[in-house]
């Protein structure tokens, strides 16, 4: 019950760091045609996912905060869903171009932010 509690609190403060970082592109990218605000928040979360993960933090967290940590900030603060809908979106609209572009920069992206921030957080914590 209590590993719950603190997976929702996380999804809390990742969801409510999803909006912020989504507005914020918003407001650095005014009227762009493409999602980089979803792309940017999945980019940083691999990233940190990956960093976090390579480290061996059952020395230094209990199991109920590394849940609060990845399932639940990790996990509010990507946003595969919005992902999906907003590649759906554009390929609704007609713009499939834009739409396997998402998809491409997003999942290649992606898989690369986790490579890069695990060889981070290997060279950080001096881990395997």
């Amino acid at each position: 019950m209590a590993t719950a509690f603190f997976v929702g609190l996380g999804g809390m403060v990742g969801s409510m760091g999803r909006y912020g970082m989504s507005g914020l592109v918003a407001r650095l990218w005014p009227g762009a045609a493409f999602p980089g605000g979803t792309l940017s928040v999945n980019l940083i979360g691999c990233c940190l996912i990956g960093l976090l993960g390579s480290a061996d933090l059952r020395n230094f967290l209990s199991s109920d905060l590394r849940a609060l940590l990845f399932i639940g900030v990790l996990g509010g603060f990507t946003t595969f869903s919005a992902f999906a809908y907003e590649t759906l979106l554009l390929t609704r609209e007609g713009d499939t171009v834009r739409a396997m572009l998402n998809v491409l920069v997003s999942v290649v992206g992606c898989l690369l932010a986790v490579w890069v921030g695990s060889l981070l957080g290997r060279a950080i914590w001096n881990t395997p």
